[in-house]
């Protein structure tokens, strides 16, 4: 035992730099892994919480004042039911800013989707106009228990004002400027003249879900309900970019983890054939092939546990204080049942899988026979091809034929470094097309489904031709159009979905299409991916659903790019919708601006230009929710980054090993130590060379592919892409072959200039 720490140790000396890389290399995978694990968990633990701790209502209805929802207590696999309550669609403002509610009226807390307060308390009956927000919707208003609030007055009422009592949780879909009303409990008294009303199902099971709303829809009758929510998006929409950040920081940390097990193989096979005679002591002196194993298993496994420790500890000490979501992603994670077994599962798995592909190659250092076999000799480790023969007689460098050819004569050993070597320059390149999508999303969000940048919404007392000439006098706003969005219930009644009119046959919307054509005609519409994948339709189709008890079919014509409501929108014109309602007007206003100017100034500017009667809000881009992921790729891509440099530093040293019995024979032809070392360090250029166009050529396309994937799980859709420009392909791969060469430098000049004595035994 004492032998084989003392041959490792030796070892270790010798290989400092490498092993420092592989513990480093460790350590980021399994921060990454450990990051993703804490992703998930806080995509999903916290909606759970609440809506366990709230018994959460699995389905809620919004109908007409007049619809008899006592008939649903009665259904077939309803446990319980909450309200129904009276509702009413206002606005509230607070300290200049305006939100978008929905009043909801309760005479006691509810059982059954009950809010979980955090700050306050419930309403009181002595008094009357205090109110509960939301979480969201507060941090929106900017207000906490104490503030006042201001509703609008109805016809030539004068504005009420209304008192936070409480701020409260919710497991229902929470406050999204212009696309979800904010949610207001209040005393019935404050919802006057309620222009609706809401009832939660709480289901047996849960699995029933869409079953369940069709028959409550049956039973009230398609006219009655205005709009459907389930559980399934008050959860998708909770879990948000959280589960998408974990993701990625998993998907990154297992390819990243499998590029460190490689690279560790091929460092070891490396190591066995530059080692073949000191391997064949340790056998000579009466070490067993077992203990060889051991002796390179033991040792780098010793390196990736203290990675993989130093990871955990960190993660564990540290995580919490990162800044952002994902420093609150570990701080809640570090909290729920499993962080501990997740803690220690990780790193173990990391572990195992290196020491698996660790201990693959050091079994061939067992079968290393005691009497090494003499290696026949053969110049520049084989004959010379024809055409490296013919570059040389015509007077090509010879450090570039020779080097090419040392690069590429062994086809097996060349190619499984090259793969190597690519699979860490792929990732990067995937990492690279993640970062320029993003980047996608704030330079052009146009093309990805996002051509105006602010919504407003009009008073209903304000004319449409008033409004648009407000709005248009704005000089950095282009265009205006006029649009309205209603719910309306899909066929089969099990969901409720966006249908939007906007803009006009003379002024059409400019819609971001992915397939097909734009909606020019009568009845034509465009639809998003999460509409098409609800329906099961595809472009071409017609389909039919209900708004209130009126039918509205529609030919789909186009695939629009849709990052709002998971794609679940169905767009047309809105002289489309007036022909099956005459009397429909716009509800609200799509404003484009001019290139450069700032939405926030111009929204403030029309707030106050229209005296209070405009309520704007910017059109939200799904790439403010992404700014944690630039960090994370950064992360990741010094992670690749180092496994890469691994597998050149492994390539580095077997070809400075492999030069050294060729020494002889390129001084007797008269090279000199500078061409000597060129060889050597063309056949690293050449070889990294190999492996960037091999990464980029699969990295693109492959990262197009992964992140089309994720635009249709996500209901945006495919089409979203963005890889890397030509010119920054051009200069990650300049600077990766300039790097193998510079590194490759100073190993070969030392080579080439060994001892005469030294080269013969590296011979022998």
């Amino acid at each position: 035992m004492r032998a084989t720490l003392r041959w490792a140790h030796s070892d270790l000396r010798t290989h400092r730099g490498e092993a420092l890389f592989l513990v480093l290399a460790t350590a980021g995978i399994v921060v990454s892994l450990l990051l993703a694990t804490a992703l998930f968990g806080y995509a999903t633990n916290p909606w759970q919480r609440v809506f366990t701790q709230a018994h959460g209502a699995h389905v809620w209805l919004h109908t007409g004042p007049s619809a008899d929802t006592g008939k649903l207590t009665g259904l077939d696999g309803v446990e319980s039911v909450a309200g129904p309550y009276p509702t009413a669609s206002t606005t509230l403002s607070s300290q200049g800013t305006r939100a978008t509610v929905e009043l909801r009226g309760t005479s006691e807390r509810p059982t059954v989707g009950r809010p979980l307060l955090t700050s306050g308390h419930w309403l009181d009956p002595a008094k009357p106009d205090g109110v509960v927000l939301e979480t969201r919707l507060a941090r929106a208003l900017l207000a906490a228990p104490g503030d006042t609030l201001t509703l609008p007055g109805t016809g030539t009422g004068s504005p009420r004002t209304l008192t936070v009592l409480g701020v409260a949780d919710s497991a229902e879909p929470r406050y999204r400027p212009g696309e979800q009303p904010g949610l207001v409990w209040a005393p019935p008294s404050a919802v006057p003249d309620p222009g609706g009303q809401v009832i939660g199902l709480r289901l047996t099971d849960p699995d029933d879900t869409d079953y369940a709303v069709q028959r409550a829809v049956t039973v009230l009758g398609a006219g009655a309900v205005s709009e459907v929510s389930t559980w399934k998006q008050g959860r998708a929409e909770a879990q948000g970019d959280n589960r998408l950040l974990g993701q990625v920081l998993g998907l990154f940390g297992l390819g990243a983890l499998v590029a460190a097990g490689l690279a560790v193989h091929g460092a070891i096979g490396t190591r066995i054939r530059g080692h073949l005679r000191d391997i064949s002591v340790l056998k000579a002196i009466g070490f067993t092939p077992g203990q060889v194993v051991r002796v390179f298993l033991l040792q780098h496994l010793a390196y990736a546990l203290l990675g993989a420790v130093a990871a955990a500890t960190l993660i564990q000490a540290l995580g919490s204080h990162i800044p952002g979501r994902l420093g609150d992603a570990v701080g809640v994670w570090q909290g729920l049942p499993g962080h501990t077994v997740a803690l220690f599962t990780v790193p173990v798995a990391a572990v195992l899988l290196i020491g698996a592909t660790t201990g693959l190659a050091a079994w061939r250092a067992g079968r290393v026979p005691p009497v090494p076999v003499p290696r026949p000799s053969a110049p520049l480790g084989g004959r010379l091809s024809g055409v490296a023969r013919q570059a040389l007689g015509l007077r090509l460098p010879p450090a570039l034929v020779l080097g090419w050819h040392r690069a590429f004569t062994r086809r097996l050993r060349s190619l499984a470094t090259v793969a190597r070597l690519a699979l860490p320059l792929l990732l990067i390149v995937v990492a690279m097309s993640a970062w320029t999508t993003i980047e996608r999303f704030d330079s052009s969000p146009e093309q990805i489904g996002l051509p105006t940048a602010l919504t407003v919404h009009a008073e209903s007392g304000l004319a449409d031709r008033d409004t648009r000439t407000l709005l248009e006098r704005d000089p950095q706003v282009t265009a205006a159009y006029p649009g309205v969005e209603v719910a309306a219930l899909v066929p089969g009644q099990t969901a409720t979905i966006a249908l939007r009119g906007l803009g006009t046959r003379a002024h059409p919307y400019p819609y971001a299409l992915a397939e097909g054509r734009p909606a020019q005609g009568r009845d034509e519409a465009v639809a998003g991916q999460g509409l098409l994948d609800l329906l099961d339709v595809r472009v071409g189709d017609w389909v039919r659903m209900t708004v209130g008890d009126q039918p509205q079919i529609l030919h789909i014509v186009g695939r629009s790019v849709e990052p709002e409501n998971a794609g679940r929108v169905i767009s047309t014109s809105l002289d489309t919708l007036r022909e099956n309602d005459p009397g429909l007007g716009p509800t609200l206003y799509e404003l484009r601006l001019r290139p450069g100017a700032d939405p926030g100034e111009v929204a403030d500017r029309l707030a106050t230009t229209g005296h209070g009667r405009l309520d704007v809000h910017a059109v939200p881009n799904p790439a403010d929710g992404l700014s944690a992921l630039r960090g994370v790729v950064v992360g990741l891509i010094a992670v690749l980054a180092l496994i890469g440099l691994i597998e050149l530093l492994t390539a580095i040293g077997g070809a400075v090993r492999e030069s050294e019995r060729d020494l002889l024979a390129l001084k007797a032809i008269g090279l000199s130590p500078r061409q000597i070392t060129a060889i050597t360090v063309t056949s690293t250029a050449l070889t990294a060379l190999a492996a960037v166009v091999l990464g980029a050529a699969l990295g693109t396309p492959l990262a197009h592919w992964l992140i089309d994937a994720q635009g249709r799980s996500s209901g945006i859709g495919a089409g979203i892409a963005q890889g890397p420009s030509i010119a920054l392909l051009l200069l990650f791969g300049t600077a990766a072959v300039a790097g193998a060469a510079a590194l490759a430098a100073l190993p070969a000049s030392r080579a080439a200039r060994r001892r005469l004595a030294d080269t013969l035994s590296a011979v022998a």
